[in-house]
């Protein structure tokens, strides 16, 4: 009998192919340039969670944005400014983001962010719970509505930031919501635990009830495996 080998072969788990894929195509397609690099450098710096969109991602928002021929986005969650940077490029002249953040600290992460992209101009980070400050900028002269809509904050408050969304709309507005998959725990139909895991899937199944049952929009959702996991994403139309 030979001698089995000291480092056996071991079978590639889908995760590390799922990764390596992500790395393939954000190399060609999507790759970081200096301001994204630095972005999600400060925000590691600063001890921010490592939540950011993936880079093949936020190109394709940039893209989607770009395809709807936006001319005014509204983020909900901006982080450190990953994703805000990527939607802000897509914006022509005169064109303008603003993006919602709950947390000061991070706020400032991504504020310098934007400014070290020369965009400082362009996209305005404001802070507080989300929902006390869209009723703010929904009463604001001269803000909205908006063309696109990125979600990617608190799970458990989906369905309140969408109905907020379609305040803020016109008919045409794309709206898309992050981590609507959650490797698969969106099946859980009775996610009645107290954890915020929980609550987060709960918030996500009923904004897809919300969404699934309200005229003015026609959406789907696409499951997503890749550097950010198993999750996926709803992309919406506003029709009326």
């Amino acid at each position: 009998m030979s001698e089995q080998s000291p480092h056996p072969h071991q079978e590639e788990r889908p995760e590390e192919r799922w990764q390596a894929v992500d790395r393939y195509l954000t190399d060609l397609l999507a790759p970081d340039d200096e301001a994204l690099t630095a972005a999600l450098d400060a925000s590691t710096a600063a001890g921010l969670p490592q939540i950011a969109v993936a880079g093949n991602q936020g190109k394709l928002l940039h893209l989607l944005a770009r395809i709807q021929g936006a001319r005014s986005v509204l983020e909900i969650g901006t982080l450190g400014g990953y994703s805000t940077i990527w939607l802000a490029r897509a914006l022509p002249a005169g064109g303008r983001l603003i993006s919602l953040e709950y947390s000061e600290a991070h706020a400032e992460v991504a504020r310098a962010n934007l400014e070290r992209a020369g965009l400082g101009a362009v996209a305005e980070v404001r802070t507080g719970a989300a929902l006390e400050t869209l009723p703010e900028l929904a009463a604001e002269p001269g803000v909205g509505p908006f063309d696109f809509f990125f979600i990617d904050a608190d799970k458990v408050n989906n369905p309140r930031y969408v109905e907020w969304a379609l305040r803020l709309s016109r008919p045409g507005s794309v709206i898309v919501v992050d981590n609507v998959v959650r490797g698969g725990a969106i099946l859980n139909e009775n996610a009645e635990n107290a954890g915020p895991a929980d609550a987060a899937v709960r918030g996500t199944r009923e904004m897809f009830e919300l969404i699934a049952r309200e005229p003015r929009l026609e959406a789907t959702a696409v499951q997503t495996v890749g550097a950010k996991g198993h999750d996926g994403f709803l992309l919406a139309r506003v029709v009326s």
